[in-house]
């Protein structure tokens, strides 16, 4: 049986907003969302905003790109579903490559922010495929400017990970996340049919 654990929206805000905006020094001046079938169109980050907080500067605006890996399994209460990590990443919305949204992330210190690092292979692909996408751009610009990305996860789940990142990636400090949690099921406030119902299911577990 798959062990869930629930959170709030109020716990997720302060995980949150305590993130570090500053990789090795650099802040990000754009961040891209990953968005998954489960989330609603408007909501661009863990906490709905179109937009990250930075202290004393200009909000760093988010775009949104759409991937989707996750299966839904057959589950006992409609109203509850679990779901299992498929094997193809599939694109339900991307940049567009002849827009300004593209060409604007050439040179830039770019970051994807996601809710939870589980396998890992979604975010390679963003990574692996943005990369590209961004050289393309760049070319026809005839920019030499580089673009360097940076993750940011709120839930890191501990367990062997199928996917890889950049190497320099990693070493440099250019991945973190708020917290790392073991192997469960994490239930965002966004996937709720309930919301009450939801916190108060968050509310009798004694913490994750």
């Amino acid at each position: 049986m798959v062990e869930k654990v629930y959170v709030t929206y109020n716990e997720l805000l302060v995980e949150e907003d305590t993130s570090p905006l500053g990789f090795s020094g650099i802040p990000p001046a754009s961040a891209l969302r990953p968005n998954r079938p489960s989330r609603q169109p408007h909501e661009d980050s863990a906490s709905g905003r179109s937009f990250l907080k930075r202290p004393s500067a200009p909000n760093i605006p988010i775009q949104a790109i759409g991937l989707s890996l996750y299966e839904q399994l057959p589950s006992a209460k409609p109203s509850d579903p679990v779901e299992a990590p498929g094997t193809k990443v599939t694109r339900t919305q991307w940049l567009d490559l002849s827009a300004l949204e593209m060409t604007n992330l050439v040179g830039k210190n770019i970051l994807i922010v996601d809710e939870v690092d589980d396998t890992r292979t979604t975010l390679e692909y963003a990574v692996r495929e943005l990369q590209k996408d961004v050289e393309t751009a760049a070319r026809s610009l005839g920019s030499n400017e580089k673009t360097q990305f940076s993750i940011f996860v709120l839930h890191n789940k501990d367990k062997p990970k199928k996917g890889h990142l950049p190497q320099g990636m990693v070493d440099e400090g250019r991945y973190l996340a708020a917290r790392t949690v073991s192997d469960v099921w994490i239930c965002y406030p966004w996937e709720a049919t309930d919301i009450d119902e939801h916190d108060q299911l968050a509310v009798s577990q004694a913490g994750y």
